[in-house]
């Protein structure tokens, strides 16, 4: 049970400062409520980790990074508090009094929006972790300049490994994308660049097996062709993996319905298993997992979250004996 010592009380508190969680501030604050964002880096999320963005509405042609910090100043605008590098450690979900506990205090709301969304899924394969941060990487705008006219491998096929492979041209000196299929999931648009590039190759109907290195660095990879079932090692300085993204569901698990993938099931109101409690974001299971869509879900979550909490003031003032 944790302590109510020094508890920091707030109408709304939501977890996550990616685009969902810094939209469902935006309009929670704009609703007059007390609100503060928990963030365990920086406001932005995978936003942060996204060079150019062109599909974003009424923004044309802006990096990630310049969406999270127009978005965080606008939000902060309107009153919301922002807490960065927040490590959450326990969370006690009660109708009414939902209490956050964290290395930067601990917080009690009267509503909860979980918008902790989603990291770069893990190959889990041999090298994968020991050589993490010694030339496997799951960021290409952070770790690319490191790679000056190197020879680079993408392991992916989705929008994500496409567009970081074109990226990693302004600094490799070849970039091969590596993909289990015959065929790219990306936009169109995106694959016809990475086609016209000329240090970009494929090798298709592909998949890695393990990450070699000399004890310092990346040197090579295994790959196995999935059609022939031919192995062979493939030689390079340094693996960038988007192979998915798996939501970050683990403070939850056991106090909210979730569905096989470990998102969290909600409603199309954004509620979820548990009274006063709403998910937004790559957190939940949506067809569509863009900033654009997280941030209508965010602000949808505090929408409904300002009408729960003024029913919950009904409730409270009626069983009171105001209305006797």
């Amino acid at each position: 049970m944790i302590s109510s010592d020094n508890i920091k009380n707030y109408d709304i508190i939501i977890i996550g400062g990616g685009p969902a969680g810094l939209a469902g501030g935006l309009y929670a604050a704009r609703g007059n409520m007390k609100t503060v964002i928990l963030e365990k880096l920086i406001p932005g999320g995978q936003l942060n980790n996204t060079l150019d963005v062109e599909n974003y509405p009424g923004m044309d042609h802006v990096t990630g990074p310049q969406i999270a910090q127009a978005m965080e100043g606008q939000t902060k605008r309107f009153g919301c508090e922002i807490v960065n590098n927040c490590n959450i450690t326990e969370v006690e979900l009660n109708e009414g009094r939902h209490i956050i506990k964290s290395d930067k205090g601990t917080y009690r709301g009267k509503v909860l929006i979980v918008a902790t969304g989603s990291e770069y899924r893990k190959l889990n394969i041999p090298g994968e972790k020991e050589y993490s941060g010694k030339g496997v990487s799951y960021c290409a705008v952070c770790d690319g300049a490191f790679f000056k006219d190197k020879k680079l491998v993408v392991v992916g096929g989705g929008d994500s490994a496409v567009e970081e492979g074109i990226f990693l041209t302004k600094f490799a000196g070849s970039v091969t994308i590596i993909h289990r299929r015959d065929k790219f999931r990306a936009e169109k648009v995106i694959q016809d660049r990475a086609f016209k590039n000329p240090k970009i190759n494929v090798i298709w109907n592909t998949t890695v097996s393990e990450i070699k290195g000399d004890g310092n660095s990346v040197v090579a990879i295994r790959i196995k062709n999935i059609v022939t079932n031919e192995e062979k090692d493939f030689p390079c300085d340094g693996v960038f993996i988007y192979v998915g993204l798996d939501p970050n569901t683990q403070l939850f698990k056991g106090k909210l319905k979730m569905d096989q993938t470990g998102r969290i099931e909600t409603s199309e109101k954004m509620e979820t298993s548990v009274a006063g409690v709403y998910a937004a974001g790559d957190v939940r299971e949506t067809p569509l997992k863009q900033a654009v869509t997280a941030a209508s879900d965010g602000s949808l979550a505090a929408t409904m979250a300002i009408e729960y909490i003024e029913s919950l003031h009904d409730r409270i003032t009626y069983k009171s004996g105001v209305f006797s």
